[in-house]
């Protein structure tokens, strides 16, 4: 498979194939097209594979999909193990360029189960980290296109900016949480990078969503761990079913706090139509329901 570095030196004049004449860049899921299209501006044609709503751990790229890919410019996935399909839908679609987001990146290890030891993917859900993501994807952009280095420079620049406003927004109202109720519980262990930022514990029923089987083992430990915690209130991510948390906090005697976003943004007129959105959608549900007393209504 081709890799990003080639970009600049395989190509003499930008390559053209969207519909708007600009360079197509293909994401594997939504929140990295929202990621991409900030930096990229008006000068690119960003897409995204899996589409809103769908689970990207286990996606299977249908015919379509591989068709759509035919022509772009390069692809940018995540990495760490998240889009194990992504290897072969380059090769289906013709080798093409890849940028790799985590590339260089000390991840964090998963500590449970059958993934005990593997990087957990989701570093994209630490401001911090994310701004690893905007250098590369400016980096990438100006090797493709370098007439618009000025204007990828410029949106990652403010793109930075506002996500370190977003880190210290979310620093403040985490800090708020009290002591005895910072464990965040949520269906897929999605949260590492977050609360190993903002010094929370995680909790969860699976560690990733491609390994998402509810055994009692897993059920009976997170009520264990709920109870003994007294944890106030848990959380379910919107590509899976909730229906096991809400078990959980039936069993427990905590509530279900709500819905987050990890692995897909929403739609546009949804809680989480950008990352900067999704952050804060999912920092407002923490906040409000671990300050509760647990209480269900």
């Amino acid at each position: 498979m081709a890799s990003v570095g080639l970009v600049a030196g395989c190509r003499s004049t930008v390559p053209v194939g969207g519909s708007s004449g600009r360079p197509v860049v293909l994401t594997t899921f939504t929140v990295l097209a929202d990621m991409a299209s900030t930096v990229a501006g008006d000068r690119l044609e960003v897409r995204s594979i899996v589409k809103q709503g769908s689970e990207i751990h286990g996606y299977q790229p249908t015919p379509s999909d591989v068709q759509r890919a035919i022509g772009a410019a390069l692809i940018v996935e995540n990495g760490l193990g998240l889009e194990l399909w992504a290897r072969r839908f380059t090769a289906a679609a013709g080798e093409i360029p890849t940028l790799t987001l985590s590339d260089g990146m000390d991840p964090l290890l998963i500590s449970e189960d059958a993934y005990a030891g593997k990087p957990n993917p989701h570093a994209w859900m630490s401001p911090q980290r994310a701004m690893l993501y905007v250098d590369r994807l400016e980096q990438a952009f100006i090797a493709l296109d370098p007439e618009g280095a000025d204007q990828f420079s410029a949106n990652a620049r403010e793109y930075r900016r506002q996500l370190q406003d977003l880190d210290d927004e979310l620093r403040e109202d985490l800090a708020s949480i009290p002591d005895e109720h910072r464990v965040l519980v949520s269906c897929e262990g999605a949260f590492s990078y977050l609360a190993h930022d903002y010094g929370l514990e995680e909790a969860y029923l699976w560690p990733v969503n491609a390994e998402s089987e509810i055994t009692p083992k897993r059920m009976a430990r997170l009520i264990d761990t709920v109870r003994t915690r007294r944890v106030p209130t848990v959380f379910c991510e919107s590509t899976v079913s909730d229906k096991a948390q809400r078990q959980v906090a039936a069993a427990s005697g905590a509530r279900f706090g709500g819905t987050f976003y990890v692995d897909s943004l929403s739609k546009s007129d949804g809680p989480a139509a950008t990352l900067l959105d999704l952050q804060r959608h999912n920092v407002k549900l923490i906040r409000e329901g671990l300050s509760s007393d647990g209480s269900q209504g």
